[in-house]
């Protein structure tokens, strides 16, 4: 049973109903990496200008991903480096058999 709304389109724990959001949660990685046309990046940010509870996760999302892109300045050493790109082909040398 889905809670009653309000007159924002929330319901009375001042959430909006998952169904609406779920889409819109899925695409925020993808705004905040500009990976969205121009269509899709108008429909999320006025999603957001109207969900608080979307708002609140696309700022954590931001913030993480600010955080984490100035922790990240080291690059891995080549011999890891090596090892993964073999391991990555591995994979899609077993993916494409399949």
């Amino acid at each position: 049973m889905t809670a009653p709304q309000n007159d924002s389109g929330q319901n009375d724990s001042g959430e909006s109903p998952k169904g609406d959001c779920a889409d819109y949660l899925e695409r925020i990685v993808f705004f905040l990496d500009n990976e969205l046309d121009e269509a899709d990046c108008s429909a999320v940010r006025h999603h957001l200008d109207e969900c608080g509870p979307c708002l609140r996760k696309y700022d954590l999302e931001r913030t993480v991903k600010q955080v984490v892109a100035r922790s990240c300045h080291e690059s891995a050493p080549e011999g890891l480096r090596a090892r993964v790109l073999v391991q990555l082909r591995e994979v899609h040398i077993k993916i494409t058999e399949v």
